[in-house]
Formats: C-alpha cells, sequence, structure tokens
C-alpha cells in the first residue's frame, strides 16, 4: 500500500478558466497575430504568447470573462510597445559598441503573407509612422475596434485616439497619393 498525497485535483474554476482561454485563443490567436505584426513586433508569436500567458496568471482579476479579449488585445500593445523601446536601446547601445554593419532583420511568415505591392507601401508606410498614430490605425481599421476600445486598449483618452487616427491617416495617405 503506497500511502502520500492526494493527487491533485484542478477545481471547477481552473477548468473554467482553461476552456474559456481555449476559445479565445481558437477565435483570437490570428487577430492577435495580426495587431502585434502591423504595431512593429519583430517577434510577434512570442508576444501573443506571453500575452496569453499574463491573461492565464490574471483571469481571477478580471471584472468579467466578457472583458478578456480587450484585455488581451491591450497586453498586445503594451508588450509589442515595450519589445520596440528595448531593441530600439540595444540597437541604439550595439551601433555605439560595434561599428559594423546592423544586422539584416528577418520577416515572420505573417509579414511575408503581406506580398501585393500596395500592401507592401502601406505596411512600409505604416512603419514609418510615430507609434501612438501607428496604434491608433491599427487598432481602428486592422482590429474594426470604436474609439472607446482603442483608447482603453492603448490606455489614452478618446479624444487623443481621434487626433492619433487623424494625423495617422492623413499622413498614410500623403505617401499612397505620392506614389501614384
Amino acid at each position: 500500500m503506497v500511502t502520500g498525497a492526494a493527487p491533485a485535483v484542478a477545481d471547477d474554476g481552473d477548468t473554467e478558466r482553461e476552456a474559456a482561454l481555449a476559445r479565445l485563443f481558437e477565435l483570437h490567436y490570428t487577430s492577435m497575430l495580426r495587431l502585434a505584426t502591423l504595431l512593429g513586433a519583430d517577434d510577434p508569436e512570442n508576444i501573443v504568447a506571453e500575452a496569453y500567458y499574463e491573461l492565464y496568471r490574471r483571469w481571477r482579476k478580471l471584472r468579467s470573462a466578457e472583458s478578456a479579449e480587450s484585455y488581451l488585445r491591450s497586453v498586445v500593445c503594451n508588450l509589442t510597445r515595450m519589445r520596440i523601446r528595448h531593441l530600439q536601446v540595444v540597437r541604439r547601445h550595439t551601433r555605439t559598441t560595434d561599428s559594423g554593419p546592423e544586422p539584416a532583420a528577418v520577416a515572420s511568415a505573417e509579414h511575408t503573407a503581406l506580398l501585393h505591392d500596395d500592401q507592401r507601401a502601406l505596411i512600409h508606410a505604416l512603419r514609418k509612422l510615430p507609434p501612438r498614430q501607428r496604434e491608433a490605425l491599427v487598432l481602428r481599421h486592422w482590429m474594426g475596434l470604436k474609439e472607446g476600445e482603442i483608447a482603453e486598449a492603448m490606455g489614452i483618452s478618446p479624444g487623443s485616439v481621434k487626433t492619433h487616427t487623424a494625423r495617422g491617416i492623413a499622413a498614410l495617405s500623403q505617401v499612397m497619393e505620392n506614389r501614384r
């Protein structure tokens, strides 16, 4: 007869959380990956995986299960922003300590899928926008969010969302017009 601790059994809360996360993953993984890619992440798969992990960790602190998608979107935006800042610092430091050529960026499979000429030009122009304008445009036009949802995801006021969106559209329109 073997004695010892009883096997760990997941409670109903854990089972519900895991089922809800699995549904969120099925429904939103691709759109979160696209969001991270369009915001300029060099490793969108890792950012989205980390965002789902953060959601898993903080599941019990959510106001409701319905807020999980917007929380996930906010985390993807914040992680992408932090990763870009970090890489800028690393690259700046690397350039000052190493006078060699900067390594070429490797495009992810998702980025490579956007091959049409106009799409490439638009994505290129989008990446040149200031980060807040880029985020507002991606959340509005690629993710289809409303101003309030964008404001929540970005942590800014709805008025700032309007400003960033208008300025971003004006800049992209100018670039696309100059192509013709």
